[in-house]
């Protein structure tokens, strides 16, 4: 994620400079030689050092430990920015860490991502037609938001706006929800006798519908458990629907299990049409 944003900025030219640092020196040497970023730094803290832009792409749980590693550097023109798919536990972070600076943090999260991870898999054309949420606070500074608007506007992203708290409820439904139901169905599967035999046989739907359970296993367990309330308040609406479903089967009732299958399905072609809408 924090390639593809280095290597989205060069394209358009919004950038001089980009300074990188990773945990893993092999990480930044690697992001170095294929022009993601131009400098190494030694340091977090010194690869912040006179930055307009600051772009965290770490696991949600290391938020906190970066901002502590940054925040001496932190300028209130500085505009700060993650790219995490939680934000109330991000925005509390930012909070305790960059106290009187809080307000140059523009919480992000790129509606953007592939299964497979590392600055080998960066790209230029991540972010181009995706959407971006940004969740200010109120004490978000108005020239930093507006900057971080302009940014992902000039990458080609479509920006929405909204509070932290309903961004995780959000994703804890259309995100979070279908990643646990995804490792689930893999592991349910891979734990019978015949589970790989089973797998041998499956078609272009189970790849579809499972292809999220290939993600990252370190930063899901992170973005599971950050949201942990509002995923098992979805994860409780889904058991209380699959129930229904099985009650229906159980019993046999032909009609009303195709009623229900039905208003699945036009949901679903309901919320194709709005989004190829939206696409446009």
């Amino acid at each position: 994620m924090g390639g593809s944003f280095a290597l989205a900025l060069k394209r358009a030219g919004l950038v001089k400079r980009v300074v990188g640092y990773s945990k893993s020196p092999t990480t930044t040497e690697r992001a170095r030689q294929i022009g993601v970023i131009d400098v190494e730094a030694p340091s977090a803290l010194l690869a912040v050092s006179g930055a307009d832009i600051v772009l965290l792409a770490v696991p949600v749980s290391a938020t906190e430990a970066t901002f502590k590693a940054i925040r001496h550097l932190i300028t209130p023109t500085t505009l700060v920015m993650d790219v995490g798919s939680t934000k109330q536990d991000v925005v509390e972070a930012a909070r305790r860490v960059l106290r009187e600076n809080v307000g140059c943090f523009v919480p992000a999260h790129p509606i953007a991502g592939r299964e497979a991870s590392g600055v080998e898999h960066a790209d230029a054309n991540l972010y181009n037609g995706r959407q971006v949420i940004l969740t200010p606070i109120e004490r978000t500074f108005t020239m930093q938001l507006q900057k971080a608007v302009d940014i992902w506007t000039a990458l080609g992203c479509d920006v929405v706006q909204m509070a932290p708290q309903a961004h995780d409820a959000a994703y804890a439904a259309v995100s979070h929800l279908p990643h646990l139901l995804a490792f689930a169905l893999m592991n349910s599967i891979e734990g019978q006798p015949y589970g790989m035999d089973y797998l041998s046989l499956a078609g272009p739907g189970f790849r579809d519908f499972t292809r999220i359970a290939a993600s990252e296993p370190k930063m899901w367990r992170d973005i599971l458990l950050a949201n942990k309330e509002e995923l098992l308040a979805q994860s409780k609406a889904f058991q209380q629907a699959l129930q229904l479903l099985e009650k229906l089967i159980s019993s046999g009732q032909g009609d009303a299990l195709e009623n229900l299958i039905q208003q699945a399905s036009q949901t679903r072609a309901d919320w194709r049409i709005a989004s190829q809408k939206s696409s446009k």
